[in-house]
């Protein structure tokens, strides 16, 4: 396998692959349970999801293999100024390639050509290098959760003016 990657947007083909990453993900860091994402119904079609407007979701493939994505969408009960970042997950084949940062890049070009003016983030405690990545971008970290996205089980939440 190569170790370039390409971040393009999913497209429904996709849809399985994805699901499966972040039923893999998800619980290799303790977020398997009720208040997570692994639970929300969007998981097993988020080309659909996210071809609602002001959505985005895009997928990291290498050697023709999807192995994370990340989206952007509306705040779940925000005022519409802002966005929250999504479902980005990478199996442990992507990481340390800069997937990350690339898919942090792309997710918040797409907030700020939707015209959102801040950007949400939540996580939970033992996500470490997804909170470094957060604090590397510029993301400040909340004391509580904003909007009412139901994912009860995070316990870290960051904020980014766009």
């Amino acid at each position: 396998m190569s170790l370039a990657f390409q971040i393009r947007p999913i497209r429904a083909d996709d849809n399985a692959a994805m699901a499966a990453i972040i039923r893999s993900v998800m619980p290799e860091f303790g977020a398997g349970g009720a208040g997570f994402a692994i639970n929300d119904p969007e998981v097993d079609w988020l080309s659909r999801a996210y071809a609602q407007p002001c959505s985005a979701y895009f997928v990291v493939e290498r050697d023709g293999v999807v192995l994370g994505g990340g989206g952007v969408a509306p705040l779940e009960g925000g005022d519409g100024t802002i966005c929250e970042l999504r479902k980005m997950y990478f199996l442990p084949a992507a990481r340390g390639l800069g997937a990350g940062a690339a898919m942090m890049r792309a997710c918040l070009a797409a907030a700020r050509g939707f015209g959102f003016a801040q950007c949400y983030i939540e996580t939970l405690d033992g996500m470490d290098a997804a909170m470094r990545l957060y604090e590397k971008t510029g993301f400040v970290r909340l004391d509580a959760p904003l909007g009412a996205t139901g994912h009860g089980g995070c316990d870290r939440w960051y904020l980014l003016q766009l």
